[in-house]
């Protein structure tokens, strides 16, 4: 108590006071206080920046797996659905237009991978200093759009190979991509809470990744539907992400406007429904993690 005593008073001569910041414990539901994110600002841009380096620590291929992952998936989707179910394309070639599916889809996967886990990764952490829970998995959805931009480049050189002239509407995508990381996060800010107060939701996460996968428009375009489901199908938000990406790079004739708007919905219903329940739960954080 004397050390801190004679810490302090050099302070006090001066006329300044050491910042106090008292923390409770908060009750019921929490306003969400974003703020507190932007004064936290350097410290989301260490964890994403973390969380880059460690995603390819000790890997063999590094950065490659962001290529190989969605080219190998569009490999045998060409192969089983493209050759062999002549699964249709709307007028693309049908490699490219499931790589261009891929690739937001990939970032949304992985995401949901990566940042469902992190707050129990980050045990020590939680428990030992206090931030904005909502950073980790912020962080996670963040440091996936090193993926997505390598994808990016290698889909833009699939559009020049086969030729497609991208319209006006290629200034859209990040748009689109905005919309992705807001499906991503309103999911996994869901995902991770519950996954700390039932940790058997870290095995529910890879079936529900692969019911999404083949639930999204990926190996097959939406307008196999006729309206009103067409629309209705829009209510799975990963749709209007994939269809908005193909109708601004390939210009498409399959508008995705009223599926859009429904996704549009379902993504910000989910967002801010899972910020305030994760707001709601963070406080039992560092008892349960």
């Amino acid at each position: 108590m004397n050390g801190y005593t004679a810490a302090k008073r050099p302070l006090e001569d001066a006329g300044l006071t050491l910042p106090k910041k008292i923390l409770k414990p908060s009750e019921g539901w929490n306003a969400l206080n974003l703020r507190e994110l932007w004064d936290y600002r350097e410290l989301l841009y260490f964890f994403v920046w973390r969380d880059v380096k460690v995603r390819y620590k000790q890997t063999l291929l590094g950065a490659s797996w962001a290529i190989l992952q969605p080219v190998f998936a569009m490999v045998v989707f060409s192969l089983f659905f493209g050759r062999l179910a002549r699964m249709p394309s709307d007028g693309i070639p049908y490699p490219l237009f499931v790589f261009t599916g891929l690739v937001p889809w990939m970032f949304f996967a992985n995401a949901i991978g990566q940042a469902s886990e992190s707050l129990v990764a980050n045990s020590n952490l939680i428990k030992k200093v206090y931030f904005p829970r909502l950073c980790v998995p912020l962080a996670s959805v963040l440091a996936g759009l090193v993926d997505f931009g390598i994808g990016f480049i290698v889909l833009l050189m699939l559009v020049a190979w086969y030729g497609v002239v991208p319209s006006a509407t290629i200034l859209l995508v990040p748009l689109f991509l905005f919309l992705a990381v807001l499906t991503a996060l309103g999911v996994t800010t869901w995902l991770s809470a519950l996954n700390v107060q039932y940790r058997d939701v870290r095995y529910v996460i890879p079936f529900l990744v692969q019911f999404w996968l083949f639930a999204t428009p990926i190996a097959y375009p939406s307008s196999l539907l006729s309206d009103p489901w067409r629309t209705l199908y829009g209510i799975n938000p990963m749709v209007g992400v994939v269809e908005g990406f193909r109708w601004a790079l390939l210009g498409t004739q399959v508008d995705p406007g009223p599926m859009l708007l429904v996704s549009v919905i379902v993504t910000l219903s989910a967002t801010i429904t899972g910020a305030f329940y994760f707001r709601r739960m963070e406080k039992t954080f560092a008892d349960r993690v």
